[in-house]
């Protein structure tokens, strides 16, 4: 078959994204992605481990209007319409697989659905709550009301809905789309990527605490730094590093400055999967501090599972989500938003590693279970399902 994923986000960074394109590859199959480009000195096309990679359009995630946010991602949907229109004029596709934020990227496929493609709308994020959050929305205002009749549109559009988690799976059935066209595929890990280290550390390497990821209001990264300051005293040569790009970025660094924490806390781009599960294996400590409110309550974090399958303990705050997949034998708890309980998991964790290096074991065992090699046979099925009925 001839697929194409389309998603706005730079590929080599977006786990889900990258792990289709490249299991369809392994079955046999022709790839296309389009994507963002991270700096205008990147290639704009080349292919990566067979999948055809095409960059349309350079982004900061800088966006702190609305307006901003909407104008890239139209400008994105209007030149990923058009690549694709033209490539399916010459040789068509079978399946064009979109992946959201926007819901409205999907109508991209409009010339390739006519001529016989399938669609899938894969939802990451419920643009409504999404929206709600960054930008400080009330549930009933008319932007969030529109953004609402847009994911209802959208999913009637695809031939299929992936959801994200349960939760996510629970609102759309009851709102956009009908239990028998929606799939829950979690973002499971990669274990041949996100693995244990080789050697286990030693207290004498020193504890590094560490979070990657988008750097937004609702993963609750300011509260872990504040955390990590007051236990600090009691963490001799503890160190939290922080990889990622978001809004909040110049905040945190001006937070971790105030709090004179310039020599333990890094604060670095974004990095590739690579680069991210390597530095995992590094880690004594992971940790997941998104707040218990709104989006973040109900978004599931990928990074969980990629901490458990390297065999590194896990710290989090206290969501319905992470609640709903995980207990205390898996994971550490706290309450989200307190400073002063995650510092003291944080001192718990330096203390008693035998401890957490128990809880590690257990979870890398449930990681293994969770992870992408047991679970593609579900998306490769799905495809193959919507393709035969074309």
């Amino acid at each position: 078959m001839r697929v194409l994923h389309l998603a706005y986000t730079f590929y080599e960074a977006d786990t889900r994204v990258l792990r289709y394109a490249e299991a369809l590859v392994a079955d046999g199959h022709e790839v296309d992605v389009l994507s963002l480009r991270r700096r205008r000195d990147e290639p704009v096309e080349e292919t990566l481990n067979g999948v055809r990679v095409t960059r349309l359009q350079p982004r900061q995630i800088n966006e702190r209007r609305a307006a901003a946010y909407l104008f890239k991602m139209l400008a994105f949907s209007l030149r990923s319409a058009a690549v694709m229109a033209s490539r399916h004029r010459e040789r068509p596709y079978d399946l064009i697989h979109v992946h959201n934020p926007p819901d409205f990227l999907v109508f991209s496929a409009w010339f390739a659905k006519r001529g016989g493609a399938r669609v899938i709308l894969d939802i990451h994020d419920l643009v409504p709550e999404l929206y709600r959050d960054k930008f400080g929305k009330s549930p009933d205002h008319w932007e969030i009301r529109l953004l609402g009749a847009v994911e209802r549109l959208s999913a009637s559009f695809a031939d299929h809905v992936i959801a994200a988690n349960d939760l996510w799976l629970e609102k759309l059935t009851v709102r956009s789309v009908p239990p028998d066209r929606c799939t829950v595929l979690l973002n499971y890990p990669d274990t041949r990527l996100f693995k244990p280290a080789r050697r286990e550390k030693k207290p004498s390497d020193g504890f590094l605490i560490f979070y990657p990821g988008s750097l937004s209001r609702h993963q609750g990264l300011d509260v872990a730094v504040r955390a990590f300051a007051r236990a600090r005293p009691q963490m001799p040569g503890a160190r939290f590093l922080i990889c990622g790009e978001g809004p909040a970025k110049e905040t945190l660094r001006k937070l971790a400055s105030e709090l004179n924490l310039n020599s333990s806390v890094d604060i670095r781009p974004e990095v590739p999967l690579a680069r991210v599960a390597e530095l995992m294996r590094q880690a004594d400590l992971g940790v997941i501090p998104k707040r218990a409110e709104g989006f973040g309550d109900e978004a599931f974090s990928t990074k969980s599972l990629e901490f458990m399958a390297c065999g590194v303990p896990v710290v989090m705050s206290r969501t319905t989500v992470d609640t709903w997949y995980f207990g205390e034998d898996l994971v550490r708890f706290f309450p989200s938003g307190d400073v002063d309980a995650l510092a003291a998991e944080f001192v718990a964790a330096y203390r008693d590693r035998e401890a957490a290096g128990e809880r590690a074991r257990r979870a890398q065992a449930f990681a293994r279970e969770q992870s992408w090699e047991n679970h593609l046979h579900e998306y490769l099925e799905l495809v193959a399902r919507l393709t035969r009925s074309a």
